[in-house]
C-alpha cells in the first residue's frame, strides 16, 4: 500500500467522528496554532522555544532577552493562521488571500513591504536556482492562481497542497516570508479538502530543503515528504482523539 492509500485510510477513520465542533474544534485549532507558528518560524531561524511560543500566544507574556522580530514574527503568523481557518469552508484560494496572509505575517516586521510583491531582486542562500525577476512576478501570480482555480481537481488533495507550496515559493514574490506563507497556502488547502495539517519540525529542515530543491528537476520526493508530514499529523490527531487505528492490508 502506497503512502496516498495508507493517508486516505487514516482519513477516513478521522472522519467517522466529523464533524469537529464546539470545544473539540476549539482545542484542535489552539494545538495546531501553536505547533505551526512555532516550528513554521523555526525553520526560519526564529530562535523562540515551542513553549515561549505558546506562552505567548495563550497568555501575552514575551520571552526575555529574545529579539523583538521574534515576537513579531510569531504574533503575525498566529494571525495568517487564524485568517487561514476562515478559509475553512470553500474550496478556493485567491491571490488577494495570499496578500492577506502576508500582510498579516509582515506587518509589525516591515509594513512597507507587508502584503506587497517584492521590488528588488533575492537570492535563495544554497540554492543555485534563479527566483522571479521582480517584474515579472505579478504575472507569475496570476498564472499560479488561474492554476489553483482550474487544476485542483487533476491532484490527489496532498499532492496538490504540496505543488501550491513548491509552484509559490519557486516564484519567491516577497522579500521576506516567502516559505512562511508557502507552507500556509498549502495547509489552507488541506484543511478546505478535509485533510490534517502538513507541520515540518526544525529537526527535518535540511531534508525539507533539499527536497525543494530538488524539485527544480524532480518533484517526487518533495511530494512524498509532504505526504509523510501529513500521514505524521494524522497518527498524532487519532492519538489525541482516541481513535482506533486501522489494519493497513
Amino acid at each position: 500500500m502506497n503512502l496516498i492509500n495508507k493517508i486516505d485510510l487514516y482519513q477516513a477513520a478521522i472522519n467517522e467522528i466529523r464533524p469537529f465542533e464546539g470545544h473539540m474544534l476549539k482545542e484542535i485549532k489552539s494545538y495546531y496554532r501553536v505547533g505551526l507558528t512555532w516550528s513554521s518560524n523555526a525553520l526560519e531561524g526564529n530562535t523562540l522555544t515551542e513553549t515561549e511560543t505558546k506562552i505567548l500566544l495563550e497568555d501575552g507574556l514575551t520571552a526575555g532577552g529574545k529579539p523583538l522580530r521574534d515576537t513579531f514574527e510569531a504574533l503575525g503568523h498566529a494571525q495568517a493562521y487564524d485568517f487561514m481557518f476562515s478559509l475553512l469552508h470553500s474550496r478556493q484560494i485567491t491571490e488577494a488571500d495570499t496578500l492577506t496572509m502576508h500582510r498579516m505575517f509582515y506587518g509589525d516586521i516591515d509594513e512597507a513591504y507587508a502584503g506587497k510583491y517584492r521590488d528588488r531582486q533575492v537570492f535563495i542562500t544554497g540554492s543555485k536556482h534563479r527566483v522571479c525577476k521582480p517584474h515579472l512576478i505579478a504575472g507569475r501570480m496570476g498564472d499560479l492562481f488561474t492554476w489553483v482555480a482550474a487544476g485542483r481537481n487533476e491532484f490527489h488533495p496532498v499532492e496538490f497542497a504540496a505543488q501550491l507550496h513548491k509552484r509559490f515559493v519557486f516564484i519567491h514574490p516577497f522579500i521576506d516570508g516567502n516559505g512562511r506563507v508557502a507552507r500556509l497556502l498549502m495547509n489552507t488547502a488541506l484543511i478546505q479538502d478535509g485533510y490534517m495539517l502538513a507541520i515540518i519540525p526544525p529537526v527535518l529542515r535540511q531534508e525539507y530543503i533539499n527536497t525543494l530543491e530538488h524539485a527544480h528537476k524532480d518533484d517526487g520526493p518533495f511530494v512524498t515528504f509532504i505526504a509523510e508530514r501529513v500521514y505524521e499529523t494524522q497518527k498524532e490527531i487519532m492519538r489525541l482523539l482516541h481513535i482506533p487505528f486501522p489494519k493497513l492490508p
